[in-house]
């Protein structure tokens, strides 16, 4: 198991960043940050769960989400996949980069958006326009 937020690295972890928001007001936030997606952009999330773990396997707070699945750039045809995509949300390592709740909701915008550009299988360069067209 990984240590409790608050024994994180000092670099990572002081008195700026938040603290406490419960895994149930940290999901609210991001089900308002996805009702709050351009409808195009929405659209992508059909076939997708999205889904909020504390931290990644490796305990990091660096790892902000990650996309696993097959992008839409590098189906066949019919577009199936082999299993359902999904983005996992690391809500320890947000809180970890966001010093109140407008950061946080930020964070999760930005990071949505940029595991929405995964899924559709852009690059960084087309990742890096996205969010800043997208930016919130």
């Amino acid at each position: 198991r990984c240590a409790k937020l608050t024994c994180c690295s000092p670099r990572l972890w002081d008195a700026r960043t938040m603290q406490n928001v419960p895994e149930s007001q940290f999901e609210s936030l991001v089900a308002d940050q996805m009702d709050a997606l351009p409808d195009g952009l929405g659209r992508e999330l059909n076939n997708v769960s999205v889904t909020v773990q504390d931290r990644p396997a490796d305990c990091s707070l660096q790892v902000l989400a990650v996309y696993s699945g097959v992008p839409l750039s590098d189906r066949g045809q019919f577009g199936a996949a082999p299993l359902p995509d999904n983005i996992v949300l690391y809500r320890e390592s947000m809180l970890a980069h966001a010093h109140n709740i407008d950061e946080l909701k930020r964070e999760i915008w930005n990071t949505l958006i940029r595991e929405i550009g995964q899924h559709l299988g852009m690059d960084d360069a087309q990742l890096t326009e996205l969010v800043a067209r997208h930016h919130h």
